[in-house]
């Protein structure tokens, strides 16, 4: 005889047998129900049940007898053996879709392109992209995981199900963790084929999910910010105005925390804007039109009535600094935020080019006046290929770029001799202060290239807050953690070579200048005349106090030269341009990135 014992304490729900029944080995003999679970007791032996010693309803205890049976094989069936006998009999084909997975399946169809023709081809048809192409072109083949997608927008009180499944899949937003160029990064998208790619208050907690997730994992954030700002329609939400949503205070946390790329084409007004706006870097085609409030807010606020394209078109803010980088569509949008992302996620030393290094020796004119480009140096001295400039359109006085050295990610900030001889405004002072904490945030070593013959000045310059902006550069320098490396090409004058050398000569890893360098407490031109002006008002105008001024001018340019500076241990060294890549590759190795000590990257 064999006692069946329960396994748990439990109620019998049902009773499948009685006594005198033959049963077979794995039968389901009775079922036990405890915390709203069924547990199934199966025969382990094939045989005949003799007695039961329960009905349907009572309790037992665990490991009480519950029936008694007689058995007619001598092989048992283990218990846990024949759970997984029967499950494997209950799905023989484990290809088989059950009506509950297809439910599941049919719900998701309805967020793919595919199940949208009408709304994909109005994209199209304006030469722009779907969300879902746009991830896909982004993220690593297969790496997407999408977060929420099964959402609608709250509008159930005047929209039907099916309508809402159809018409606002996923509310608007794609949103999920994958990898770009094989790092994890959260990567988001409002939808602009869905109600305008209007923030709606599911999609708003989708976000909010996916920057927490951003801000515990230390993952760089991506989002696609076409759209129109909020969205009045979503009636379900027993809201009033909806400005307690922690959403751009999440999105804000994240600032020098990771990596933060934004990417937009057509039209991001109001909320959509504002979240881009807080981005490290902004990219934005030609097409885009970017706003902190759309043509309705406009007239809404008494301010005139304008067509969406007169309302923040990028040519206008690439030249006054919103854009960071303008592109001609979003292939290249997206090209570029990978080649971003890369600065600060994948090392590439396996994959350097090196340029000539004897073509840095004709950078410089051998005329000392002459203009030059200064893109040629950053060029020389960085991995082909690898350089990515920031913010073109705006402070042309100083160029910032990402770039690569030997495979190592750095900054390179360069004086521009095009631009008011190289003299910092308070436009190129912004744009090389935020470029410096950016940097700063990422651990990204610093690399200068000086030509300036220093700040800016006069009457007009002033206007502008030159004494506060300019000052951001030393402010900024000053709490720099990351190797700050600098090379003096030509014109190392006043306080704006200092700004461009992190507050001083001594200031960084390194301070090395080419032989076409030279240097003064202002411009040589000017020292001359303000210094020796006594002297030179004694001689007749005219030839003769033309010789004497070049006698005297000489004499400052020999005494404020590269190697007088490099004997009186003001630079560490003169260096020949062609050895200039191999000087910043030792100095890189040399220097160590410090910890965070917190701050923030400025939104300008």
């Amino acid at each position: 005889m064999i006692e069946l014992r329960s396994p748990l304490q439990a109620h019998i729900v049902h009773l499948l047998v009685q006594p005198g029944l033959a049963v077979q080995a794995g039968q389901v003999l009775l079922v036990l129900e405890a915390m709203k679970m069924e547990h199934e007791v199966l025969a382990p032996y094939s045989g005949v049940v003799k007695e039961c010693f329960f009905a349907v309803g009572e309790s037992v205890a665990q490991d009480e007898v519950v029936l008694v049976m007689e058995r007619s094989s001598e092989t048992p069936v283990p218990q846990r053996d024949a759970e997984i006998h029967r499950a494997s009999d209950s799905a023989a084909d484990p290809r088989a879709v059950r009506a509950d997975l297809a439910r599941v399946r049919a719900r998701h169809a309805f967020t793919l392109d595919a199940q949208r023709p009408e709304a994909v081809a109005k994209r199209h048809a304006l030469g722009l992209r779907t969300a879902r192409e746009n991830m896909a072109d982004l993220c690593d083949p297969g790496s997407f995981s999408e977060y929420g997608a099964l959402a609608v927008a709250a509008q159930s009180q005047r929209r039907s199900l099916d309508d809402l499944v159809r018409n606002t899949p996923a509310d608007g937003m794609v949103c999920g963790t994958a990898t770009i160029n094989g790092a994890a990064c959260v990567v988001m998208a409002y939808d602009a084929t869905v109600l305008a790619g209007t923030q709606g208050m599911r999609n708003h907690q989708k976000t909010d999910r996916m920057l927490g997730l951003a801000l515990q994992n230390q993952l760089p954030v991506v989002l696609f910010a076409e759209g129109g700002g909020g969205r009045p329609g979503d009636v379900d939400m027993p809201i009033v105005a909806g400005l307690h949503v922690a959403t751009f205070a999440s999105f804000a946390r994240l600032n020098g925390q990771v990596p933060v790329v934004g990417i937009t084409t057509g039209r991001c007004f109001a909320g959509n804007a504002a979240l881009l706006g807080c981005c490290d870097v902004v990219i934005a085609t030609r097409a885009s039109n970017i706003g902190m409030g759309g043509p309705a807010m406009v007239e809404g606020g008494g301010l005139g009535v304008y067509k969406p394209e007169q309302i923040g078109p990028s040519d206008v803010q690439h030249a006054n600094g919103v854009i960071d980088i303008l592109v001609d569509d979003e292939v290249q949008a997206v090209a570029a935020a990978k080649h971003y992302l890369g600065f600060f996620t994948k090392d590439t030393a396996a994959e350097v080019n090196a340029p000539d290094a004897h073509s840095l020796r004709a950078v410089v004119p051998e005329n000392r006046l002459r203009v030059y480009d200064t893109r040629a140096a950053l060029h020389g001295v960085t991995d082909e290929g690898s350089v990515l400039e920031l913010r073109t359109g705006f402070g042309v006085g100083i160029h910032t770029a990402l770039a690569r050295i030997g495979g190592r990610a750095v900054g390179v900030l360069a004086n521009n001799p095009q631009h008011l001889g190289g003299a910092i405004d308070a436009d190129a002072a912004d744009k090389a202060a935020r470029f410096m904490q950016l940097c700063n945030a990422h651990g990204v070593p610093l690399v200068s290239l000086v030509d300036t013959p220093g700040f800016m000045v006069g009457p007009d310059t002033e206007a502008t807050a030159q004494v506060r902006h300019v000052s951001r550069m030393f402010v900024a320098a000053a709490h720099l953690r990351v190797p700050y490396l600098s090379v003096v090409l030509r014109k190392g004058y006043g306080l704006g070579a200092m700004a461009m050398t992190a507050g001083g000569f001594h200031a960084p890893l390194c301070t090395v200048a080419w032989p076409s360098a030279e240097f003064g407490a202002m411009g040589l031109e000017g020292a001359v005349r303000l210094g020796f002006k006594k002297e030179l008002e004694a001689v007749a105008e005219g030839a003769a106090r033309d010789a004497l001024f070049a006698k005297l001018l000489a004499q400052q340019v020999e005494n404020g030269s590269a190697m007088a500076m490099a004997s009186s241990l003001e630079i560490d060294a003169v260096i020949d341009p062609a050895d200039t890549r191999d000087w910043l590759l030792r100095g890189l190795a040399a220097g160590r990135v410090g910890e965070l000590r917190g701050g923030a990257i400025d939104t300008w």
